[in-house]
């Protein structure tokens, strides 16, 4: 089945988000999110849990970073471009451990 016109179109606007591409675009839709203003106040792990349920398996966890990513890139007017670096956005690291 071919996708709608306004499926591509919107998988489109969501490709404007740093580290969102045409799979992780898909995803967004297939979570109901059908522009870049839908993502302001959403909570990256819950969309990244909906996601897991959606598709009955767990996803890389550099899905969650993206959308971690993309929820502050829709919520500033003026984003720090070194955020907008999904990498930026990986779960914090234990301090190492000194002998």
């Amino acid at each position: 089945m071919k996708p709608s016109a306004t499926s591509v179109n919107t998988r489109k606007v969501l490709q404007r988000i740093p580290g969102v591409g045409p799979s992780l675009a898909q995803d967004l839709v297939d979570l109901g999110i059908r522009s870049v203003p839908a993502l302001r106040r959403r909570s990256p792990e819950r969309l990244y849990e909906q996601l897991c349920t959606l598709r009955g398996q767990h996803q890389d966890r550099c899905v969650l970073y993206v959308f971690r990513c993309a929820v502050y890139f829709a919520s500033e007017q003026s984003p720090d471009p070194e955020r907008l670096k999904w990498w930026n956005w990986k779960d914090p690291q234990p301090p190492a451990k000194t002998t």
